[in-house]
């Protein structure tokens, strides 16, 4: 103890004689040095085109002349737009019918994969597929000749006497194949749930067993609260997947949204008052107003899973 406060008394006395303490950031340098080219890149690539594109926000800009400022009438304006509206209603069914489907037929798959059948591995792979090809060209391409009018979904009726619809061309199912395309992808959920369900200890469902809890009353008492955590990390990532939804639905109706606007996402209006229409300003609050609606119901789901969320501490 003794020389430790000699050591501790000789170290104050340096500092007191005008020794020199190393600045905290000539220890970091290596670091910083390190973070750079992403800090930079960020900025470059993210920062400023979102602060350039809120500036757009406030102005009319074609492409052809230079912004004109307008002040908020680009926000205004949404306000009395039918197509805005009607994209956000399509958007909005889209996403509270194929997300909650997509999550419970995720969650299925995966406790049946955690039965340690033979080649998981090799499941797990099939299942995940999906996810990384079903927001491609490619399969939004196919899923065209599938749901067609002369596709698979309806050769397959056709055995049974029944004549399909034209699932795409007609607007009372042309949103429920996009809904379906969605709900296909289901890998990426699966994957996590299944890596949630691998860490509930045994024990618990051991305990359960001797006390006469049956499969049923094991998922509701354990396995349910203990992958809330899991479920609503789940929520929040395909909610916010989901409201980005273009590739599908331009594919699928050919960049018009049909038929009668039924395919017809935010994004996809979007994209149409930026690039068809050359309204970059009013894109650009339609983007800005996109995000504060995801921004908000990402704040609302943080909200609520205080209510249903379990945290085993």
């Amino acid at each position: 103890m003794s020389s430790l406060g000699e050591l501790r008394t000789v170290a104050l006395n340096a500092r007191r004689g005008g020794a020199k303490v190393k600045p905290r950031f000539t220890d970091n340098k290596a670091g910083y040095a390190f973070l750079a080219p992403w800090l930079i890149g960020v900025a470059v690539f993210t920062i400023g085109p979102m602060l350039y594109s809120l500036y757009l926000s406030f102005t009319k800009y074609n492409l052809l002349q230079s912004p004109k400022w307008i002040g908020f009438d680009n926000f205004t304006q949404m306000f009395a737009d039918e197509r805005l509206w009607n994209s956000l209603r399509v958007t909005f069914i889209y996403v509270i019918v194929g997300v909650p489907l997509q999550l419970v037929i995720a969650l299925a798959i995966a406790i049946l994969l955690d039965r340690g059948m033979r080649g998981l591995s090799i499941y797990r792979s099939i299942f995940y597929l999906p996810s990384l090809l079903g927001g491609s060209v490619a399969i939004a391409i196919l899923w065209t000749q599938v749901f067609g009018k002369e596709g698979i979904v309806n050769g397959f009726l056709s055995w049974f006497g029944i004549q399909g619809p034209g699932w795409i061309s007609d607007p009372n199912t042309a949103l429920g194949t996009l809904i379906v395309l969605h709900i296909w992808t289901f890998g990426s959920p699966m994957v996590i749930f299944l890596a949630g369900l691998r860490q509930i200890p045994d024990m618990y469902y051991e305990a359960a067993s001797m006390d006469g809890a049956g499969r049923v009353r094991q998922f509701f008492s354990i396995t349910f609260p203990l992958l809330t955590p899991i479920i609503f990390f789940n929520l929040v990532l395909q909610v916010i997947f989901a409201f980005q939804s273009f590739t599908q639905a331009y594919i699928v109706s050919g960049g018009s949204g049909g038929p009668s606007d039924s395919t017809m996402f935010f994004t996809l209006y979007l994209y149409q008052q930026a690039f068809t229409q050359l309204h970059m300003g009013y894109a650009s609050a339609m983007a800005w107003f996109l995000l504060v609606i995801i921004a908000a119901l990402t704040a609302l789901n943080f909200w609520l899973s205080r209510f249903w969320v379990f945290y085993d501490d």
